[in-house]
């Protein structure tokens, strides 16, 4: 790229960041959302539509918000709305564990050990990498990966930000890019399987019906994140002071002995819980696994993710913080955990309203008449099969805008895309893979996404005066670049006829 279009790239990147941080705080943002879906809800309450709501077959209804007895439920169910939050317990919890780990001097340590044995040029793609395979672990990513992936930046001299972007963008950009099978793939097959069955009663989808592109996706996201981190999300950042809590690049010298000592053998320590985690986890009887299957989010394996990880950080990091005398007493640990939930109190504050906002929008069904009506213009339109799936992944990704839950979102659009191809002569497995393209491109540029304040938090960690305008500037070449690459990238691939999956086809009925 000339350095006369990356300016003009900066420029534009510049304006969105000043336009955004212009807006309130994103608590106040997600008030007034609250506010405007109320007036919506009751604004539209009395028209009639007729989309079907694939859920309950008959015509979707949007749900007056400001009737007596939903203001009375709204009230009496506030605090269990924020507290049953699912991103609330998520980060919560595992930030606890982590920050044994990391006040201790475990995590420190482990970077200054990785520093010495990664090349300063792989560091993004090493984390793109990371980032991306952390999707196997549900929100693992956002929790663990993103803010390290700062740290490790930091310490190497570049600027945290662009260190938090890359991992931002693996994990939430790249979400659908993955060569390890995670809960999601059989969760969409669900959905997937039901639809196609609407033509097809017996049809069967395998849960890996989109390995093998999302594996091949993922070395286009690694590559493509690689390009926009160090060529253009950095070189912007040059600018952009650090007046954060952590003023002064950390000073990694010399690995003393006794924190080589005290690494290993807390590391030891985890390898142990972990070998000792898969041996029960292998027989087809453990109570770990859903009806034989580890994989499936019924699995309690899955189900218990956050406290593993809680688990995996806490130990080891009370394991060296003994060893190495950084810890003197139990108490030492408390305040570790004290730390790490003082950082986390402008998080709640935002958390909050956001839970509100996304529980409204949902009992309004205002994301699901969107989803819906907007599905019925594209069917409607009875375009080329080429031109269709474009169309079902930008739909897709501006939706995503709006309603964050990639199974909520493909519930609804499965019953008619599905269908709707299937007699184009489409494949439910091309279909599915299209929207999980336009599902993952636009995660990353919505403050509505449940984890986005978290992100947040995490840049004023380095840069104070981060707001949404910020991180959306930061982020939005990502967005551009992997939904128009990416789209490209999945019409080459299907033009060169390279299996999707696990007994996939492209073509319906399966040649």
């Amino acid at each position: 790229m000339s350095e006369t279009k990356i300016t003009a790239v900066t420029r534009f990147l510049n304006f969105i960041e000043r336009t955004g941080n212009k807006l309130p705080d994103p608590a106040i943002i997600f008030l007034f959302a609250l506010l405007i879906i109320w007036i919506l809800s009751w604004a539209l309450s009395g028209v009639s539509f007729s989309a079907i709501d694939p859920r309950t077959g008959g015509a979707i209804v949007i749900n007056n918000l400001l009737t007596g007895d939903a203001i009375a439920n709204f009230l009496t169910t506030m605090v269990r709305t924020f507290t049953g939050f699912a991103p609330l317990g998520v980060v919560l919890v595992a930030m606890m564990g982590v920050g044994v780990a990391e006040h201790s001097g475990y995590i420190n340590t482990g970077i200054k050990l990785m520093l010495k044995r990664t090349p300063e040029f792989l560091l993004t793609p090493v984390v793109i990498l990371v980032a991306i395979v952390s999707h196997t672990a549900t929100d693992a990513g956002y929790v663990l990966v993103i803010p390290l992936a700062g740290v490790i930046y930091y310490a190497m001299g570049r600027h945290p930000l662009a260190g938090i972007a890359a991992a931002f963008a693996g994990v939430s950009g790249g979400f659908s890019a993955n060569f390890i099978p995670s809960g999601i793939d059989p969760l969409l097959q669900s959905f997937t399987q039901s639809a196609a069955q609407i033509i097809e009663p017996d049809m069967v989808v395998n849960p890996l019906n989109n390995w093998y592109f999302t594996g091949a996706s993922s070395l286009f996201i690694i590559l493509v994140g690689w390009y926009i981190t160090d060529r253009i999300i950095e070189p912007r950042l040059k600018h952009t002071k650090l007046d954060g809590e952590i003023q002064e690049q950390p000073k990694f010298d010399e690995i003393t002995p006794i924190e080589k000592k005290s690494f290993y053998i807390a590391t030891t320590v985890m390898m142990v819980g972990i070998a000792l985690l898969i041996y029960a986890a292998i027989p087809s009887d453990s109570p770990l696994r859903h009806e034989g299957e580890l994989t499936v989010f019924q699995a309690p394996m899955m189900q218990m993710i956050v406290p593993l990880i809680f688990l995996l950080f806490w130990i080891p990091g009370a394991v060296y913080g003994f060893v190495s005398g950084n810890f003197k007493q139990t108490k030492d640990m408390v305040e570790a955990m004290t730390k790490a939930m003082n950082g986390m109190a402008y998080y709640l504050v935002m958390i909050f309203f956001c839970a509100l906002f996304v529980s409204a929008f949902g009992q309004s069904n205002l994301g699901a008449l969107m989803a819906i009506e907007g599905a019925e213009v594209l069917k409607a339109l009875a375009l080329p099969s080429a031109v269709t799936i474009i169309g079902i992944i930008i739909l897709t990704a501006v939706v995503n805008l709006f309603v964050g839950s990639a199974s909520g979102k493909w519930a609804l659009l499965a019953p008619i895309f599905v269908p709707m191809l299937m007699q184009l002569g489409i494949s439910p497995d091309l279909t599915q893979a299209a929207y999980r393209v336009g599902d993952s491109s636009s995660n990353i540029i919505t403050p509505l996404m449940p984890y986005f304040p978290l992100v947040v938090v995490y840049c004023q960690k380095y840069v104070k005066n981060t707001g949404i305008g910020t991180l959306i500037a930061m982020m939005l070449p990502y967005s551009l670049v992997f939904l128009i690459g990416w789209t490209l990238f999945m019409l080459i691939y299907w033009y060169l006829g390279i299996p999707l999956g696990l007994q996939a086809s492209y073509v319906f009925p399966a040649g």
